[in-house]
């Protein structure tokens, strides 16, 4: 009997997944549901022997099992975009079953925890200290230093919050791996949770991702008995984006507006209901039992710089091969681009926004920056959550800066002025410009400036990378004489 492996991820399940995996069961086929490969552009990906299919509709699933298909795409290990990668974080993706965790120990699951197990709550944060590991979620904030922190602060109690509000645009990499390998992050929390004395933690997980928290509440309740005495609780957001910062998503689990808190004290001293808190991003958590199965060196040995290990850069937008690419930091962004194969429109790349809504626009000619936290940041932009989006020459890029505005007006939460205010006038700023006020590009960079230094929070802070990237790069798009 055939056996046939279809992903089940939520984006392979849009795509048809579902449909398709009960045509080959209707045939007589075995059908096993996998994590995705994350070669998006081919989902359905069907696997056979190790061979790929895609995309596979229902009316292709006889001509696969017949052997007769044209929608072979080879060894799937060996296709160029898994073969070049460095899977060190998403190694498992498309090999094993989400929920299995038979699979998840015959594939090295659970030696980090155990070795964690046998060393100092200070021996694991000077590993994770020595690996170079750097917050995934956008900040770049060395993870060891937090915890450790954490892990010296005075408290009762102490918490391990991970921060799964993935909202950015052009990001799927949590999503992915909650749904794909949902214990390599029970792991990593667990941990963390040795290393600074938490005895709880929680995985605050955006609404918009269904999937994810039903695979991540059945992934907690099979690994409560090998975490425990660590206790993990998911909990769901209500779809607000400024939730993703840190201090606004501790509001949000303490039952409280998701609004940000200022700073100074910080989470790592006071957090979660007043007490010493770890707050990091899914990917974060996700890289620590590897650092701790392997040692600290072993993953140091990848990247570039202060920049260490790898980042599952995500391909989207206007890209022909869009879908999740692990590698060590380095790789530039035009390298990027062409493994993702260009604009899918066939049309030239005009610009790249790489760190979401709120990161600068690249243009052809930054294509040689390497992915690099300090490199991004000495050309005003900066990696955030790895999202890199594309665009083809027939984007307005006066509408995209419009954009940025738009989306600080609609998602601040509204309790800083510079960001409250200045995202409303700042849209209107810019639709000035693009009706034709001379004067509009002035009071566009004056305001940036006032809100970058004047705001809370990220969404105001961040506004001018994406807006003045956008002016600054592709003048065209904003001669006021071309417009009137």
């Amino acid at each position: 009997m055939t056996l046939v492996r279809i992903p089940d991820d939520a984006l392979a399940v849009a795509c048809g997944a579902d449909r398709v995996a009960r045509r080959f069961e209707e045939l007589g086929a075995t059908v096993e549901r996998v994590s995705s490969w994350g070669m998006h552009w081919l989902e359905p990906l069907v696997e056979i022997d190790g061979i790929g299919f895609g995309p596979v509709g229902v009316a292709d699933v006889e001509g696969v099992l017949a052997g007769g298909s044209d929608l072979s795409v080879g060894r799937i290990e060996d296709h160029p975009f898994i073969a070049s990668q460095t899977r060190l974080t998403f190694a498992r993706a498309g090999k094993t079953r989400p929920l299995s965790l038979q699979d998840y120990a015959a594939t090295g699951g659970w030696k980090g925890l155990e070795r964690a197990r046998a060393m100092t709550a200070e021996a694991i944060t000077a590993e994770v200290t020595a690996s170079g590991l750097r917050g995934r979620g956008g900040a770049g904030f060395p993870a060891g230093i937090k915890w450790e922190t954490v892990r010296t602060a005075n408290g009762v109690r102490k918490y391990i919050v991970c921060n799964a509000d993935e909202g950015d645009s052009g990001t799927f990499a949590d999503r992915m791996l909650m749904e794909g390998d949902p214990f390599v992050l029970i792991e990593g929390m667990a941990i963390a949770g040795l290393a600074v004395g938490a005895a709880k933690g929680f995985v605050y997980i955006r609404s918009e991702y269904p999937h994810a928290v039903r695979k991540m509440e059945a992934a907690v309740r099979l690994a409560a008995p090998l975490v425990a005495p660590f206790e993990i609780e998911v909990r769901v957001g209500a779809g607000a984006y400024v939730c993703g910062e840190e201090t606004s998503l501790l509001n949000s689990l303490e039952g409280k507006r998701g609004e940000v808190r200022a700073k100074p004290p910080l989470p790592a001293h006071e957090g979660l209901f007043g007490c010493p808190t770890v707050i990091n991003n899914v990917l974060t958590l996700a890289a620590i039992p590897y650092i701790l199965a392997e040692g600290a060196q072993a993953y140091a040995d990848y990247g570039m710089g202060r920049s260490r290990g790898t980042m599952p850069v995500q391909l989207a937008g206007n890209i022909r091969f869009g879908g999740l690419y692990e590698t060590a930091f380095g790789a530039t962004l035009g390298e990027l681009i062409g493994i993702g194969g260009g604009s899918a429109s066939g049309r030239p790349v005009k610009a790249v926004q790489v760190g979401g809504p709120l990161g600068a626009y690249f243009p052809p000619s930054l294509f040689d920056t390497p992915f690099d936290y300090e490199a991004f940041t000495a050309r005003d932009g900066l990696i955030g959550h790895g999202g890199v989006v594309v665009f083809d020459d027939s984007v307005d890029m006066a509408a995209q800066a419009r954009f940025a505005f738009e989306f600080c007006a609609a998602e601040s939460c509204g309790k800083c002025t510079p960001c409250r205010i200045g995202a409303v006038r700042g849209r209107e700023t810019i639709e000035r410009v693009i009706a034709g006020d001379p004067d509009g590009l002035a009071l566009v960079a004056d305001l940036c400036e006032t809100m970058k230094f004047g705001s809370l929070c990220a969404l105001g802070a961040f506004t001018p990378y994406p807006v003045m990237s956008a002016i600054t790069h592709f003048p065209a798009d904003f001669v006021v004489e071309e417009r009137v």
